[in-house]
């Protein structure tokens, strides 16, 4: 098995006569939280959005778990375990935050009518797998407190631990975490983070993120790959980064403020 979970080879994708992506070439390796830099307009998002098959590449390949899954529909690639964030969370606000969890496991005896009418104890059974599952989540999340609360009164920030939720009802094997900070305070990002690592050293999960908050990635990430111009300018430690003249010259040049938002 290669240890890249994800393998992006010359992937490009054009708007009219706009690369948004342009011959972008890049690995992420499995066990790992990479983080994603670059200024607006350097494809972070076109290229989450190629990965997570939202968009159609105009060439190239994506590769995850040895499969070349380039151009596949995003609910392929939900089922294959490859997850997408998106920056505004998307829950279904009328529900509960269990039944929010209860919701994301594809293909339910219960959505079956003739099942449920003839293996009601089948359902039942299912029903209730989930629910504990579902309560182990929101235990794990801390958000057990919040479990019966409609996810609509959540704030921006629990919500997006209830996405993060979300991806533990199924088998993921690779998150993509698109700008999980955004409009988030810091105290929730704190937990968002811890969430997060704790996913990564206890359950194994691999994530790949798009963050703008350089105190964050310092903290999550190794290695950070930056992107300009839709291709990737520079990949390594945090701490690399910081001092690449190349980065400063081209993405961090107004500002030398590391610590702040970039």
């Amino acid at each position: 098995m290669s240890e890249n979970i994800l393998e992006i080879k010359n992937l490009s994708k054009y708007f009219g006569g706009l690369a948004a992506v342009s011959e972008c070439s890049l690995n992420v390796k499995r066990g790992t939280i990479t983080g994603i830099i670059g200024p607006n307009g350097s494809g972070k998002t076109t290229l989450f959005n190629l990965i997570a098959g939202n968009l159609k590449s105009s060439k190239g390949e994506v590769i995850f778990n040895n499969e070349n899954i380039t151009d596949l529909p995003a609910h392929e690639m939900f089922s294959k375990g490859l997850l997408r964030t998106f920056q505004i969370a998307h829950e279904f606000s009328n529900l509960t935050v269990l039944e929010n969890l209860m919701m994301v496991p594809a293909n339910q005896s219960g959505e079956n009518l003739l099942t449920a009418l003839i293996k009601p104890q089948l359902v039942k059974k299912e029903e209730e797998e989930l629910k504990n599952k579902a309560y182990e989540v929101v235990d794990f999340l801390n958000l057990k407190h919040l479990a019966n609360e409609r996810a609509g009164n959540l704030s921006g920030g629990q919500k997006k631990l209830l996405e993060l939720g979300r991806t533990m009802m199924v088998d993921a094997k690779l998150v993509l975490l698109d700008e999980v900070g955004a409009g988030v305070n810091r105290t929730l990002l704190k937990d968002l983070g811890t969430a997060s690592l704790k996913l990564n050293r206890e359950k194994n999960y691999t994530f790949c993120m798009i963050e703008h908050d350089m105190d964050f990635i310092s903290r999550m990430c190794d290695p950070v790959i930056v992107m300009a111009d839709g291709s990737v300018l520079f990949e390594g430690t945090s701490d690399q980064v910081k001092k690449n003249d190349n980065v400063i010259e081209s993405y961090l040049g107004r500002s030398k403020s590391y610590g702040e938002k970039i």
